[in-house]
């Protein structure tokens, strides 16, 4: 046989490295075609299993995960209480635990002010009131007996008045007396004096004697005394009606005059409220003393860690000046900014888990409360979408997660990260 001799194939039918020679293939063209590489029917069961259980975990766990809504856009939050002097002064003290990151008890006296100043008006104070509280009580000791003498006057005025009244009365009756005398007098004397007269013409014609004749006129005389007596008892009785009228008129006016004594009593129930009103009006001044006087010793509003400490003795302090901040250590929660697309299943009472970064610990929670605004609104400029060149941002509004009680919590500080993760189905 022949030898067989290889003829190059053209460049683009170039055969791969890994095809065997020709001469291999001319060998073994007689026998049975070589079997194809590939996966044992072991491997490909083990690969469905595989690929059926990552399905599997990959579905478990979306069914997991869609029950939490989370974020790491959280902070521990807490409560920054400022000390702000109340008064103005001069730093006396400072306490020793007022340093930064020191711990202090609620109640704990803080830094003291000079209290000289305020002590004077304490005192100043005190003395005003117990001045006040004397003149209140006069003035109100003075309300009965200005009622009692008031009306006590206004009784005797109406009675002396009624007496005067009644006086006068009488001296007309007597003067109407008098006068009804006055006329029988007169009657009386004109008798005996035309009596004197005819005896006089019987005497001149010595038809009676003298002696009768002198008692005519003895008589006469007597009618005619008696007559200028009783004119006389007229002209006094005239006179004490005139002095019993004017009586009246002088009882007039003091009736009028103690007519005034409802206004005198209110008068002085006038001047007794306004003693009392001074009073307590002095009470009051002592009292804001006394609270200034207290305002020079700041304490502690709560229990927690100093801060922003700004303040040492002797520096002159004005009221409202904040001096240092305590911080609640024991009263945190969480805020934590979701996005708004992840608050529709979201409500207060929600159990949460709190992931805090800096002790890789967790802490339990509950949703307390979802803010009314996205955080944005709250931004010191807020953006303005009514432009033409808007842009929809998703946004994200604050929740408050309270801890629950019973952790320790003591460590954690307002400012830290921590994740959030809400179950909310």
């Amino acid at each position: 046989m022949a030898q067989e001799v290889e003829t190059p194939a053209p460049p683009r039918q170039q055969r791969s490295p890994a095809a065997p020679p020709a001469e291999s293939t001319s060998q073994e063209s007689g026998n049975e075609a070589p079997r194809k590489p590939g996966l044992s029917p072991r491997v490909r069961i083990v690969a469905i299993v595989v690929a059926v259980v990552a399905l599997l975990g990959g579905f478990l766990y979306w069914l997991h995960a869609r029950n939490f809504e989370d974020t790491d856009d959280a902070q521990v939050d807490g409560h920054l209480n400022p000390v702000s002097a109340k008064v103005d002064g001069t730093v006396l003290s400072v306490s020793p635990d007022v340093e930064d990151n020191h711990p202090v008890q609620a109640g704990e006296v803080l830094v003291q002010l000079d209290p000289v100043t305020y002590q004077a008006e304490v005192a100043r104070a005190e003395a005003e009131v117990a001045r006040l509280t004397a003149t209140a009580a006069a003035a109100q000791a003075q309300v009965p007996v200005t009622s009692a003498n008031a009306t006590g006057q206004l009784q005797i005025a109406q009675a002396t008045l009624g007496q005067a009244r009644d006086a006068v009365g009488t001296e007309r009756a007597n003067l109407n007396a008098t006068r009804a005398k006055v006329q029988q007098a007169d009657a009386v004397y004109r008798r005996a004096e035309a009596d004197r007269q005819r005896y006089e013409s019987l005497l001149a014609k010595q038809e009676v004697s003298r002696s009768e004749y002198g008692a005519r006129e003895a008589d006469a005389k007597t009618a005619q005394a008696t007559l200028e007596a009783a004119r006389a008892d007229v002209i006094a009785g005239e006179n004490r009606v005139r002095q019993a009228e004017g009586k009246v008129v002088q009882q007039q006016a003091d009736l009028l005059r103690a007519g005034s004594a409802p206004e005198q009593i209110t008068a002085a129930r006038e001047q007794s409220g306004s003693a009392g009103a001074s009073l307590a009006s002095a009470k009051a001044q002592l009292t804001i003393a006394r609270i200034n006087l207290a305002n020079t010793r700041l304490v502690a509003p709560v229990a927690g860690i100093v801060g922003r400490k700004s303040v040492e003795v002797g520096q002159q302090v004005q009221t409202g000046q904040p001096l240092l901040t305590v911080i609640q250590t024991n009263d945190l929660w969480v805020t934590a900014n979701f996005k708004e697309t992840q608050l529709e299943l979201m409500h207060p009472g929600q159990e949460a888990t709190i992931h805090v970064d800096s002790y890789d610990r967790d802490y339990r929670g509950k949703v307390e409360s979802i803010a009314g605004a996205t955080g944005a609104r709250f931004s010191l400029l807020p953006p303005e979408n009514a432009t033409g060149n808007f842009v929809k941002v998703v946004q994200r509004l604050p929740v408050r997660i309270r801890f629950d009680p019973g952790q320790k919590i003591e460590d954690l500080r307002p400012g830290m990260s921590v994740d959030a993760k809400v179950r909310v189905r």
